[in-house]
């Protein structure tokens, strides 16, 4: 069993090696730890771990139920969720986590976001909205922490992509589509 409980920790060894992997091995290896400290390989409590490591959590209990083991058959779907809820109560797994765990294995829609009018970017909707309200290049950047020069690519992507040439009528687009957080 000792060796069992290592895997996490290993996995962490093995991803560290790589430091592009690094932070993906550090989070991997929280999977099998607890909200109350009873997980492994560390024993950590709710304290340490983070949203996505709970996220994490719940999702690896929810995959190991309903995957058949040598031990035992799989679960159904309706077995593993209450698991997952049984789990939840006995204060080792999130609940937050285990809502969206159950909402995505069960299928719920997830909430889709209404796409950006002409295929503009979030952050190109953010600087149209400082260009509508007449900052200029710099003053768009500094308010974005970005240089100039990035700015400028953004207006320059705007311009391309809603077809115009003029702050004048990027901000008439901006108003014809509700673009205007003032």
């Amino acid at each position: 069993m000792e060796r069992v409980r290592l895997y996490p920790y290993y996995t962490e060894r093995i991803f560290s090696r790589c430091p592009q992997l690094a932070e993906i091995g550090s989070l991997a290896s929280l999977h099998r730890e607890r909200l109350d400290g009873s997980g492994y390989h560390r024993g950590i409590d709710s304290r340490m771990l983070s949203p996505l490591a709970c996220l994490l959590a719940a999702a690896d209990v929810l995959q190991s139920k309903i995957e058949e083991r040598a031990y035992r058959p799989a679960f159904a779907l309706e077995q593993a969720i209450d698991e997952l809820k049984q789990q939840v109560r006995a204060g080792k797994l999130d609940s937050a986590a285990v809502r969206a765990v159950i909402d995505a294995a069960s299928g719920a829609e997830p909430t889709r976001r209404p796409e950006n009018p002409a295929g503009l970017s979030d952050r190109e909707i953010e600087v149209l909205r400082l260009m509508a309200q007449g900052l200029s290049t710099r003053k768009i950047a500094e308010s974005l922490t970005i240089s100039p020069k990035t700015a400028d690519h953004h207006i320059q992507h705007i311009y391309n992509k809603i077809g115009i040439s003029t702050r004048a009528a990027a901000t008439l687009f901006a108003i014809q589509h509700n673009l205007i957080g003032f």
